[in-house]
């Protein structure tokens, strides 16, 4: 049994994490956590629609969800602590168009976790 969680705060991220884990996920055996984080001064739609994808993608059984409020980066470690996953699922960046390369959230947890973390490439739709 693995234990996944997804760090999301897109739907583009989601769908990656999703895409990534069609090959790994054995839904009889592992658990999966889709934690989205609400960042201050960004829409709450965000996190929203990231669940939302989540629950459609990932099927049946069900993933946990949940959707959290504060900075990303101390609430996904809270999460991280808490669940103690296996395995963490994180997007280059935050999947907006603007966004290019590795960010700095992910850069801050490949930084602080001490387990495995896996950086899915977004899809080329979330580009300009």
């Amino acid at each position: 049994m693995t234990e996944y969680l997804v760090a999301t705060s897109s739907v583009h991220v989601t769908a990656a994490a999703a895409d990534y884990l069609e090959d790994y996920l054995d839904p009889d055996e592992d658990s999966l956590v889709v934690v989205a984080v609400r960042e201050p001064g960004r829409l709450t739609r965000d996190a929203e629609d990231a669940i939302n994808v989540a629950r459609a993608r990932f099927g049946t059984p069900a993933p946990t969800v949940e959707t959290r409020e504060g900075d990303t980066v101390p609430e996904l470690l809270a999460a991280i602590d808490e669940h103690d996953p296996d395995e963490v699922v994180v997007g280059t960046n935050g999947g907006r168009a603007a966004d290019q390369g590795v960010g700095s959230t992910v850069t801050e947890l490949l930084r602080r976790l001490r387990r495995p973390v896996v950086v899915v490439p977004l899809p080329s739709f979330s580009r300009p």
